[in-house]
């Protein structure tokens, strides 16, 4: 299993963060130049430059089992429905 983080941040940003938050097993990638995930998976916020929150849970055929696109910056995923999620997408 691999986790990804994509958002606009600058790699260094991401990097900042990731050590000051002790998180380690996590990929970030970086979407800031050209927005290209925002734009092709629906989270881009026009004229924020930023990403909405959302979840993917991709299976082994490399096909989203699983979206869910939070309505809100401040609202968090329903981390039961993710993990339930990925236990099936294995």
């Amino acid at each position: 299993m691999h986790v990804l983080v994509i958002n606009a941040d600058l790699p260094l940003t991401q990097k900042t963060w990731c050590g000051n938050a002790g998180v380690e097993r996590v990929q970030t990638v970086s979407d800031h130049i050209d927005m290209d995930f925002a734009l092709k998976y629906g989270t881009y916020v026009k004229g924020r430059r930023f990403h909405y929150r959302a979840v993917f849970v991709v299976g082994k055929d490399d096909k989203v089992v699983y979206a869910a696109y939070m309505p809100g910056l401040d609202v968090e995923p329903n981390y039961d429905e993710v993990l339930a999620a990925v236990r099936t997408a294995r």
